[in-house]
């Protein structure tokens, strides 16, 4: 399966016979040839326990299957959308970011208490995400959505990278989350407005942050 970029908010994903695609209800722009688009009812390839577990977790974000064969465009709500390529690793992104996937990777969720303990559940009530994120795991392309464009930003074993909790959009690799404090510049300013809270990367990987501080 590929997915072109057709502009900043807009992708193009080819459909072959055998093979298939998972997309967010309502994000079919236009399509060409023979493609068929039906309600996903177990939550993507994870069978029925992922999908449980989804819904317990309120990462249930609906889906269709596409199979057949033509081209699809795929956006929704204007948002701009970015192009992952996985390699065999794993992808942590919240639900609702999720434009378009291949159906080749594996669907689960995975408990941010388990990444960084207390503190990572203290992040999803600080951010607002949720204690639980969705993980896209194998060797295939996800497209995301974000607000004002992503940029990808390395994570190395000798630098960590701090971000603003509510720019986060996704990361892959070796990576421990944890959520610090720290004084921002604008508290000092008097102008604070959550950069006191710091989300602390830290390993081998890729964080995406988006140009907004804004939720989908």
């Amino acid at each position: 399966m590929a997915f072109r970029e057709v502009n900043s908010k807009m992708v193009e994903a080819t459909v072959v016979p055998g093979q298939r695609l998972f997309s967010q209800r309502g994000a079919m722009l236009a399509y060409k040839g023979e493609v068929s688009f039906t309600p996903n009812v177990q939550g993507g390839q994870g069978g029925v326990m992922s999908m449980i577990g989804r819904r317990l977790a309120n990462e249930a974000t609906p889906l269709m299957t596409v199979e057949g064969s033509g081209t699809v465009l795929f956006g929704h709500g204007g948002h701009h959308v970015q192009v992952i390529t996985l390699t065999g690793d794993t992808l942590y992104v919240e639900a609702d970011r999720l434009l378009a996937f291949d159906g080749t990777l594996q669907q689960g969720t995975m408990f941010l208490g388990s990444q960084g303990g207390v503190m990572g559940m203290v992040r999803g009530q600080v951010t607002g995400q949720g204690l639980f994120t969705t993980t896209l795991k194998g060797h295939g392309a996800v497209a995301v959505m974000a607000h004002g464009g992503v940029f990808e930003i390395p994570i190395t074993p000798q630098r960590p990278v701090h971000v603003d909790p509510q720019a986060y959009v996704a990361h892959h690799g070796d990576v421990r989350n944890k959520l610090s404090t720290a004084l921002g510049w604008r508290d000092m300013v008097g102008r604070g407005s959550g950069e006191a809270f710091q989300l602390e990367l830290s390993g081998s990987g890729s964080v995406y942050v988006q140009a907004s501080e804004e939720k989908l």
